[in-house]
């Protein structure tokens, strides 16, 4: 499983010389990034004892089930869990063999055993995972509450050197914090926290990712999300490590949930989101590698970005995430600074965002209700692309015949699908009203009313800085045609109407007949040009 990018593997060799289980190292202690590093920084290769570790599973192993005669008997003894079938007898054994691997008398082995260690064993393995998908059942996760098996598994996170038990234990607490009691319960245990953030020191992407799951399924919870948002920022190494994952790991199914992570602290935290942003802005911008090799300084707006270059190469579909993360941070001014000063960065988002929107998403040949699909990664899209262009319009790469009239297209493009897809059916019994066929925008999509808001004012920014030399272009080259125009002009109209009239004296000195046009379909404008 490919994991590093190439950019770090020096920092990552270094770091992985400290070494260690999770549990010996306090937070923020150097070297805690290479807690659990088993292999050349290259490559962690699957181990063949577990199946599917080379590719990260869609869902929990699901293990065969007891053999009949067995529910039986336990059924008769009353040795059931709640409601379901299983074995109380059962669980209590495997949770047991889980308390002698990691008890005192096991941990401690010469050198020779130590390879042992990170390896599990096959028939314990199949018991444990049995548990994982068990734990998805109410009855068994309170059950598992009841019996303490959290503190179990804080006790293995804490001391096992085995990145398959430890990915496993995080996957049941993290099914089990499904459910808001013992979500709380988990949340309020101070030490099982600090473990488990531990844990995104972790090297294995397995474990990152039930980790980050767990996280975020706690994040989700009102009563608790302001416990973890705390700890969270009271642990600094946890910033260089999810931006180390972010800008280093290969693992698209990792970046997005870690994505989902920062995009759910963000939402719920804008001081934390300014801290992340300012962190590494006082480190010069042209300090020397050899000083920087030691440990590099992360900034954040970057580190977001190659998870958004790697994502996208995977599945474009999936950067929802990580367009949403840079759209909350051009709501903070610190946050469009980072995104615009930060050398080539600025101009590395400009270029991918406006590859997506030109090339990607919503194009001429996809049917127009692939916008209900894209809706809110458009918006975030476009959102940040108005941002960075309102706000540095002097940069080389906003120059006016780059950029605005393939944004005009694609803007109007959207504008015309949502048109589309809000068109009343042709056999629908109620009656049109004549003047134009688009319908107001359904107040249950919210999503498609934010896309709309977004696109006109970006629009709107975009004409006020069109020249008469690229509207003439425009006009030729088709960007700006009556059609067009049209479309542009029933959004615009009447909210940005100074905008629109503008726009329409440029055209006159351009194109006269078209100018003419437009004007007999949109009356308004006449009287006031």
């Amino acid at each position: 499983m490919g994991w590093v990018r190439s950019s770090h593997l020096g920092w990552l060799a270094k770091l992985r010389t400290a070494g260690g289980a999770v549990g010996g190292v306090p937070p923020g202690a150097p070297g805690a990034l290479a807690l659990g590093c088993r292999s050349s920084p290259l490559q962690l290769p699957a181990r063949p004892s577990s199946a599917g570790r080379g590719k990260v599973m869609d869902r929990n192993p699901s293990p065969p089930p007891p053999g009949r005669d067995q529910e039986e008997e336990e059924v008769a003894g009353g040795d059931c869990i709640g409601s379901t079938v299983y074995s109380k007898h059962w669980l209590f054994g495997v949770l047991s063999g889980l308390i002698q691997i990691v008890s005192p008398e096991n941990t401690k082995s010469n050198s020779d055993d130590e390879e042992q260690q990170t390896e599990l064993d096959e028939e314990m393995e199949n018991e444990i995972c049995r548990v994982w998908d068990m734990s998805m059942d109410e009855d068994v996760a309170l059950f598992l509450q009841e019996f303490n098996a959290p503190d179990i598994f804080m006790g293995v996170l804490a001391k096992s050197k085995c990145p398959r038990l430890r990915e496993i234990c995080v996957g049941i607490l993290g099914n089990m914090a499904c459910f808001q009691e013992i979500c709380v319960s988990i949340s309020s245990d101070k030490n099982l926290g600090q473990v488990l953030l531990h844990c995104l020191y972790d090297s294995d992407p397995p474990t990152l990712l039930e980790t980050s799951r767990l996280l975020l399924t706690c994040l989700s919870q009102a009563e608790v999300a302001s416990v973890w948002v705390e700890r969270i920022r009271e642990h600094s190494a946890i910033y260089d490590s999810i931006c180390f994952i972010m800008s280093s790991s290969t693992n698209v199914d990792l970046l997005v949930k870690v994505g989902e992570v920062v995009d759910k602290l963000f939402d719920l935290d804008e001081k934390l989101m300014l801290e992340w942003v300012r962190n590494g802005a006082t480190q010069p911008l042209d300090q020397p590698q050899e000083e920087s090799e030691e440990q590099p300084v992360f900034r954040l707006v970057p580190c977001i970005l190659e998870a958004a270059k790697q994502v996208r190469s995977e599945n474009p579909e999936w950067l929802d995430v990580y367009m949403h993360i840079l759209q909350l941070l051009t709501t903070v001014d610190d946050g469009i600074q980072a995104i615009v000063h930060c050398p080539d960065t600025g101009k590395d988002i400009w270029n991918l965002l406006f590859d997506l929107v030109c090339h990607e998403f919503c194009q001429s040949d996809d049917p127009p209700i692939i916008l209900q699909e894209q809706k809110t990664v458009l918006a975030s899209v476009f959102s940040v692309l108005s941002a960075i262009y309102a706000s540095q319009t002097e940069q080389e790469y906003l120059k006016i015949e780059k950029v605005d009239l393939p944004l005009i297209d694609s803007l109007i493009r959207v504008l015309q699908n949502m048109e589309q897809c809000q068109k009343k059916p042709e056999n629908s019994t109620e009656s049109n009203t004549g003047e134009t066929k688009k319908t107001d925008l359904t107040q249950d999509d919210f999503h498609l009313k934010i896309l709309k808001d977004i696109l006109c004012e970006f629009l709107s920014n975009i004409f006020q800085a069109l020249t008469k030399e690229t509207v003439a272009q425009g006009v030729k080259e088709g960007q700006l045609s009556k059609q067009k125009c049209s479309s542009a002009f029933q959004n615009l109209l009447p909210f940005y109407s100074p905008v629109v009239e503008d726009f329409i004296k440029i055209l006159h000195e351009v194109d006269k007949a078209l100018a003419d046009d437009l004007e007999k379909s949109f009356p308004s404008l006449k009287v006031q040009t």
